[in-house]
């Protein structure tokens, strides 16, 4: 872990070498006091009985010494406050930067509760592992070597031995405690995940929950996670108890054997008494941050517990990453070739079987088939959310995996079946297409998916938020929001996945001529169901088992009497596919 942050810690090198030495200043008048101290007893102690004057000197000393172990350590918190923050912020743009270039699959997979959760942890934990290691523990250290060698020093040996044996065994022994109890912050950390995921996946799928009735059934998952979280959290706490135990058990042996040593070094005059508050001073002085010290390091482990959960997923590898000689990818007209492409999600199933097919640039190509033939695999390919596993992907000639992901994904404009909002207002959604179009832009958008009078009757119009992933607002309003996302782009090809899938027949028709319209003379390739939005197509692909099976007009598919015909025959028996209208809260 320290590893890993030294990278972030040295961008402010400059300024943790002043706020360390801050730390050895304050600590070195920390220790100055009992010394003052010692004097200042002394001073009246040798003069018992007689009228002395007031050592001002001494005095005044002791409350520098005070007022110095206090005012460097808090420039050392001022300078170092910098750094603190500045790591964290670092790292969390480090994790959220390399969560969005992880591929679709691990998404498909992860769970964003327990991301979230993990993130929360980690970054809160570089605060805590960064404050408590190096105002803590260091500080600690340093402070217990000078008071070893001023008891060496100052007094018989047997005090530095005594002081040093009672800090060793307690080091060790909290050391030693501390890594037996972490399984339990581990299993803590495990359960709380667990639970957060939990919840928050129960949430965000709230209607399905209520379709079904199983809100009941979601709380008690929730509880069991909580569950298994008290106890771990149960034990972490008795195991505390019995390490606080042993430390004090240690503190005051040590303590009391050290006190008899220096009352037995007075009374044969020895030591002065002076000597005896400045031993008894110098104790409780390193004592009461070793007070501490089992839970400074407890509260260490489980940062770097936390934190390695954080890391973890740094270690995550991206899927489908530029290569190390991509490039941009170069202009051109937009035409796509799909050249003996196999692939599949997993080995045993294998979806695209040697699959050929071009689309000429600026055409208008539809991809139909039935249920699992396909049709969305291509897109997905040609996003290039997965890497084809045999064969070629070609935009203007150029393989996509020889290319940048961002100026692939930047020449493609994308309209999906299934239309996920931000929970932002409509104005920000559509706007998201090209963050620096202008209000006329985004209107024009907006007006050409057949959006601007159902933007008009909403009581905000343009400033209605449209809820967690769009839910305020009804299927097809969702859609047409995604076709005009899409237009603001203005993409060198437009990927049309069901994009009227969602939208009643009025509706489907205006906007399936409205995306004719603007389609015009940009290579678009549209993934179709429902046959009738792409009988206008320049052409269609037909595709059975991962193959083209078929491809032509409309005219010519129906005439030859095939596979299409077929789709199309048993659509015209299921009759017009026309779904109710819902609108949603908006």
């Amino acid at each position: 872990m320290l590893r890993r942050l030294w990278p972030f810690i040295r961008a402010w090198r400059g300024r943790a070498l002043v706020a360390l030495t801050m730390l050895l200043v304050a600590k070195g008048a920390t220790v100055g006091v009992p010394l003052v101290l010692r004097a200042l007893v002394d001073h009246f102690d040798t003069a018992a009985g007689v009228v002395v004057a007031l050592p001002v000197g001494l005095v005044l000393a002791y409350g520098g010494m005070r007022l110095a172990s206090s005012l460097f350590g808090e420039l050392r918190d001022v300078l170092f406050a910098r750094v603190r923050y500045g790591i964290i912020r670092r790292v969390s743009m480090q994790v959220v930067e390399h969560l969005h270039r992880l591929s679709l699959r691990y998404h498909l997979e992860r769970r964003t509760g327990e991301i979230s959760r993990d993130i929360g942890r980690g970054t809160s934990s570089m605060a805590t592992l960064i404050n408590y290691l190096l105002f803590n523990i260091l500080p600690t250290f340093v402070e217990l070597g000078l008071v070893v060698t001023i008891l060496l020093l100052q007094y018989r040996p047997a005090f530095a031995l005594i002081t040093a044996t009672t800090m060793l065994l307690y080091i060790g022994a909290t050391f030693l405690m501390t890594e037996w109890r972490m399984k339990y912050r581990t299993a803590m950390n495990r359960s709380d995940s667990e639970a957060s995921a939990l919840a928050i996946d129960g949430l965000l799928n709230y209607e399905t929950v209520q379709y079904f009735g199983n809100s009941e059934h979601e709380v008690e998952r929730y509880a069991d996670a909580l569950q298994s979280w008290e106890d771990a959290a149960v034990r972490s706490q008795h195991s505390l108890s019995m390490l606080n135990v042993l430390q004090g058990s240690l503190v005051a042996i040590g303590v009391t054997l050290v006190l008899l040593l220096a009352a037995g070094e007075v009374a044969d005059g020895a030591m002065t008494v002076g000597d005896l508050v400045a031993v008894n001073a110098f104790l409780l002085q390193l004592f009461l941050p070793l007070g501490f010290l089992g839970t400074v390091y407890s509260m260490l482990k489980h940062a770097l517990a936390d934190m390695e959960r954080m890391f973890r997923l740094l270690e995550e590898e991206p899927e489908v990453s530029d290569s190390a000689d991509a490039v941009s990818l170069r202009p051109g007209d937009g035409e796509i070739r799909f050249e003996g492409v196999h692939f599949g999600y997993d080995a045993e199933r294998p979806i695209l079987c040697g699959l050929d097919l071009v689309v000429p640039a600026g055409r208008r190509v539809a991809i139909v088939g039935a249920s699992g033939a396909g049709k969305s695999t291509l897109a997905r390919l040609l996003f290039r959310f997965y890497d084809v596993t045999d064969g070629a992907v070609r935009i203007d000639g150029q393989d996509i995996r020889t290319v940048t992901l961002a100026s692939l994904r930047e020449a493609i404009g994308v309209v999906p079946q299934d239309t996920v909002l931000f929970n932002a207002s409509i104005r920000e959604n559509i706007r998201y297409g090209r963050l620096d179009a202008d209000a006329a832009e985004v209107e024009e958008a907006a007006g050409r998916a057949d959006l601007l009078d159902f933007i008009a009757r909403l009581p905000k119009g343009w400033d209605t938020v449209v809820g967690e992933r769009g839910l305020k607002l009804s299927g097809g309003e969702k859609q047409r929001v995604a076709i005009a996302r899409a237009l603001l782009k203005r993409p060198r090809i437009l990927l049309l996945d069901e994009a009227t899938s969602s939208l009643d027949t009025k509706t489907e028709q205006a906007v399936t001529r409205a995306l004719a319209e603007v389609t015009r003379g940009v290579t678009s390739l549209v993934i179709a169901h429902r046959l009738s939005t792409v009988v206008d197509a320049d052409e269609i692909v037909v595709l059975e088992d991962g193959a083209v099976v078929e491809r032509g007009t409309h005219a010519q598919l129906l005439a030859l009497g095939g596979r299409y015909a077929e789709l199309w025959r048993r659509q015209e028996e299921d009759g017009p596919e026309e779904p109710p209208p819902w609108h949603g809260p908006a």
